[in-house]
């Protein structure tokens, strides 16, 4: 599967690229067919490719919500994992907001201002911290966030007042990092 993600990387490919048939991808990775369909499969499974009969295999935008499906039965069944999903989910949190407090130009402070007054909820929640990951550009972080969260939020309706979203924004103006730990 190495392989087949590292000849994926070389050709920049990107959601709706065609990938070479199975016979194509096993004579330019010099490896078994069999080990090419393996590969395909659990990229299937995962979400990042899908096979079109007659037409060929693509590649699909990530979608980390599709693994949420695939594992919450197996995780949800004990109230300890969900309380550990909540910490872990904050863990993430903190630490992005420790990275970016006192760094964000005023450009950026005002697209956190204006994502957290011009949307509620959830989706508050959801669009501010997606933003937060991709401006100090840790996209595995983030990619373990959306993980998480998506997990949290089939089992949790956690929801912060405006007034906690105000203190974040005051956190990541006034570069004290002390003050992350005191708004969770």
């Amino acid at each position: 599967m190495s392989q087949l993600q590292s000849y994926i990387e070389r050709n920049h490919l990107k959601p709706g690229d065609k990938l070479p048939s199975e016979r194509e991808l096993s004579e330019q990775l010099q490896v078994g067919r069999s080990s090419i369909r393996e590969a395909f499969r659990a990229m299937e499974l995962l979400g990042l490719i899908e096979t079109r009969r007659g037409e060929g295999t693509f590649m699909r935008a990530y979608r980390p919500y599709h693994m949420v499906e695939l594992l919450s039965n197996f995780l949800l069944n004990e109230s300890r994992t969900r309380e550990e999903l909540v910490t872990a989910k904050q863990m993430l949190e903190k630490e992005v907001l420790t990275l970016l407090v006192g760094k964000l130009s005023d450009d950026q402070l005002k697209e956190v201002d204006r994502i957290c007054t011009e949307h509620e909820g959830k989706e508050r929640h959801q669009l501010l911290f997606h933003y937060l990951f991709e401006q100090c550009d840790q996209h595995l972080l983030l990619s373990m966030w959306q993980f998480i969260s998506g997990f949290t939020n089939t089992v949790h309706t956690i929801e912060y007042e405006s007034a906690w979203y105000r203190s974040v924004q005051s956190v990541l103006e006034s570069g004290d990092r002390v003050d992350v730990l005191s708004i969770f």
